[in-house]
């Protein structure tokens, strides 16, 4: 039986609310944690500590880091025109871990959702058309979900940045690696439609 005050159910209650742990989760992770207490419960502690004292998004993409400005913004290399519009920070890490895009980003904080009441003003879309206003940009690349609030935010963004500058999106269909049975009809469908010469 535990007490009610008990700072290990508070932690195990705590750690449930993170995706994907579920109570059970949590209490196996907190019981870890607790036997590992100088390997690794101390360390997370302090860790979790100063990330909720210096965590802060950037001012001008919406990122997270330590600084008003993060390093990716900071970066002189970077400003070579292309911006990649992405939905949340964990796209942009994710467009990070692969390597490849070596341009600045966009965070927009989410998608436009009618059902969610989400507009246009709850996103940091004017501060993207701020961003084509003031920057040297010259592609903006809109890495958003293929779902259908991503698109609807894609088409809106499009309309907004007119002519301005040249527009673009990734590919989308099947994955390298990917078998046709086990697709879905809508990435079959984009694939299809988005086929090239062999």
């Amino acid at each position: 039986m535990t007490r009610r005050n008990d700072p290990i159910e508070a932690l195990i209650e705590l750690m449930a609310r993170l995706p994907g742990l579920g109570p059970r989760s949590a209490r196996r992770a907190v019981l870890y944690l607790i036997r590992k207490r100088a390997q690794l419960l101390q360390p997370l502690a302090d860790a979790m500590q100063e990330v909720a004292r210096s965590a802060r998004e950037c001012l001008n993409c919406g990122n997270v880091g330590t600084t008003e400005i993060c390093e990716i913004c900071e970066d002189t290399r970077r400003a070579n025109g292309l911006l990649c519009v992405v939905e949340d920070v964990a796209d942009l890490w994710a467009m990070e871990r692969s390597g490849v895009f070596k341009g600045r980003y966009h965070v927009l904080g989410g998608t436009l959702s009618a059902l969610e009441g989400v507009g246009p003003d709850d996103l940091r879309i004017p501060g993207l058309i701020h961003r084509l206003e003031t920057e040297e940009i010259t592609e903006v690349i809109l890495a958003l979900n293929a779902t259908i609030d991503g698109q609807t935010t894609a088409h809106y963004i499009a309309d907004q940045i007119g002519a301005r500058v040249a527009l673009s999106s990734l590919a989308q269909g099947v994955p390298i690696g990917g078998e046709l049975d086990y697709l879905d009809d809508g990435t079959i469908s984009a694939a299809l439609n988005a086929r090239k010469r062999f």
